[in-house]
């Protein structure tokens, strides 16, 4: 086996890993729901707590936010990039990584839940399954606004745990997506729409927007591409509209258009209200069966990327 892998040129490796592990993550997703990084989640909290103060100014809370995050995410890589020299199997190495970074694929679990309990007029039930998986407050939420809310996470979701990951892992190697992952995971904690990190959290918050943002731009063209004989035009117009942006609203407008439903808008984050901008106006609201198709685009996009990426692989092999 050790043998085989050596035989494999670098970047077929890296592609094998990858559609290994997320055959691997699918399959877990049947029998347990973990989230690995919970004591990192965890560390994250509480380091705030110490030194995330309300009373200090807003300077002095931006720059506690940068300290925080370069005192984390540091000492983190160099100590796993010191310690990959002492690995005797490279690829185990990597996989292992890409395996902690990328999300459990447990979503589709989520949705059927959250979906029967709608189809069920069980709203309150729909809430509670939703509720960990997004910022914003879900106790105000009509059964209209938990459509929307459910969408939005699915694709955002997808986009940051899945194709983020598998982009920097194919592109610059497993400790980087490792360490993405990380960086996501503080802002995830560390969210400056919550009023008590309106300032600790800007730093991350420009960081993960940064790193994001070229990603983004690429799973926006398989998303424009898989509009091709639908809404080509107008989701052509959002892709140049919304494509400088340093944001999530490229591909939540996209995907608004692709399936003619208007999303976004405003939300509540702790009690406070949010004015974000809506998108396809002139669609109509989302229904429950707007999530099926939903999570249905997402899985296609899931596929047709694992697919070309066997293609490269494979034409590699061929090329070397």
């Amino acid at each position: 086996m050790t043998n085989f892998f050596a035989q494999l040129h670098g970047f077929s490796l890296q592609i094998l890993i990858f559609v290994s592990i997320v055959i691997i993550k699918m399959v877990v997703a049947h029998f347990s729901s973990t989230h690995l990084l919970a004591p990192f989640t965890w560390y994250c909290t509480r380091l705030a707590q110490k030194v995330n103060k309300t009373q200090n100014t807003d300077q002095q809370q931006k720059i506690a936010g940068f300290i925080a995050t370069i005192i984390t995410i540091v000492p983190i890589f160099i100590m796993l990039w010191l310690f990959a020299d002492f690995i005797a199997v490279p690829w185990l190495w990597q996989a292992m990584l890409l395996y902690l970074a990328m999300g459990d694929f447990q979503l589709n679990n989520v949705l059927k839940n959250i979906i029967h309990a709608l189809q069920k007029n069980q709203n309150h039930l729909a809430k509670q399954t939703l509720k960990p998986y997004v910022l914003r407050n879900v106790e105000p939420l009509s059964s209209m606004g938990i459509n929307k809310a459910t969408i939005e996470m699915l694709l955002l979701r997808y986009v940051q745990q899945y194709f983020i990951i598998g982009f920097y892992f194919l592109t610059f190697g497993a400790l980087t997506a490792f360490s993405v992952r990380l960086l996501l995971e503080m802002h995830y904690c560390w969210n400056k729409k919550q009023a008590d990190f309106n300032y600790f959290g800007q730093f991350i918050s420009l960081l993960n927007s940064v790193l994001q943002w070229l990603p983004v731009r690429i799973f926006a063209l398989l998303l424009l591409l898989s509009s091709i004989g639908k809404p080509f035009i107008k989701a052509t117009s959002d892709f140049k509209k919304y494509f400088f942006t340093v944001n999530s609203n490229l591909v939540i407008s996209l995907f608004a258009t692709i399936l003619n439903i208007r999303l976004a808008g405003v939300a509540i984050y702790n009690e406070s209200k949010l004015r974000r901008p809506s998108f396809n106006d002139n669609g109509p609201q989302p229904i429950v069966d707007d999530i099926i198709r939903a999570n249905k685009l997402i899985s296609q996009l899931l596929y047709f990327s694992l697919i070309l990426t066997t293609i490269v692989a494979i034409s590699t092999l061929l090329l070397y």
